[in-house]
């Protein structure tokens, strides 16, 4: 097998690769797709398949930028025609060394409805991400080539033809502005009250938390009394240690949320997107249902059933 380190093509941990597409549909969508999925641990999972695997359990991630999958358990390399497979390395979240992936091209993705073919499959070696409760993660199937409605009520992603208009006036319609393929936009955060701060932040539907603002020299934000010392989680590089905590409130748009339990992160550790004062995760977005409009620059969110559920 062939080794490459491709670290300067990645971003978050994804490749900065593309890959054409051959999609077939096996139901009659005119208007759209439909991909069910259910919340786990605040994800949300797609059920999917691999080159015919058994069932795979996906979480759907904003920050993955590549057409394809990343697996986290080696037991998979059984499922997949490795021939002519190359070995990679993944950076990603957490202190340690980027993790080696062995990497084809040949894989055969199915999710719900849709079937997509000649798809770059990595699969980790990684020792952190064996463990996992989930099988892998996708993204860019969905987001790069649709506009994505995720409807937490119903548990339902439709995907829709990029050149969909979406018309509806009780949607609040906010900009956004693609980086490496991470959708960012600005919202207010106060952290201790009193203290409302503009902050750029972006969404990433991997993180289970609500809130995670990066802890740095130049912060924009008074960290509050009360932390507590905390394991935040494991990345494809390790893991990420830091402090738990709540922010007094937090206004997107013209909606507001309050006490907000919100994670406490070293920015060189968490992330590596420079200008982001933080990160949106699902346990927050998941209180609204939301349009990803990636062509457009711009997502439209309502506010759901749980949206005056507390943070726990």
């Amino acid at each position: 097998m062939h080794k490459m380190n491709i670290s300067k093509y990645l971003q978050v941990f994804g490749l900065i690769l593309t890959v054409g597409l051959s999609v077939s549909i096996k139901a009659d969508c005119r208007e759209f797709l439909k991909v069910p999925f259910h919340i786990d641990r605040n994800r949300i999972i797609i059920p999917a398949a691999v080159n015919g695997s058994r069932p795979l359990r996906l979480i759907l991630d904003t920050g993955m930028g590549f057409d394809g999958v990343y697996l986290f358990h080696k037991e998979v390399l059984d499922l997949i025609d490795t021939t002519g497979a190359i070995e990679v390395r993944i950076p990603g979240a957490g202190s340690g060394e980027a993790s080696a992936a062995t990497m084809t091209e040949t894989g055969r993705i199915e999710f719900g409805d849709i079937t997509i073919n000649d798809q770059r499959v990595l699969v980790s070696h990684s020792a952190n991400t064996q463990t996992f409760p989930t099988d892998g993660v996708t993204g860019w199937n969905f987001f790069g080539h649709y506009i994505v409605e995720i409807d937490y009520d119903k548990q339902c992603i439709l995907l829709r033809d990029t050149a969909y208009v979406h018309s509806d006036s009780s949607w609040l319609v906010l900009p956004i502005e693609l980086k490496k393929g991470l959708p960012f936009l600005e919202v207010k955060v106060e952290v201790v009250e009193g203290e409302l701060v503009p902050m750029t932040v972006y969404i990433d539907l991997a993180s289970g938390d609500a809130l995670e603002l990066l802890v740095h020299p130049g912060q924009k934000f008074t960290l509050p009394d009360n932390l507590t010392k905390s394991y935040l989680g494991t990345g494809l590089s390790g893991d990420i240690n830091g402090h738990h905590g709540r922010s007094h409130r937090l206004q997107i748009g013209k909606y507001e949320l309050n006490d907000i339990a919100t994670a406490f992160a070293p920015a060189g550790v968490r992330s590596k997107q420079e200008g982001a004062d933080g990160i949106l995760g699902n346990d927050l977005m998941r209180r609204f249902n939301i349009i990803f409009d990636y062509p457009h620059s711009r997502l439209f969110i309502r506010p759901n059933k749980t949206f005056k559920v507390p943070f726990e």
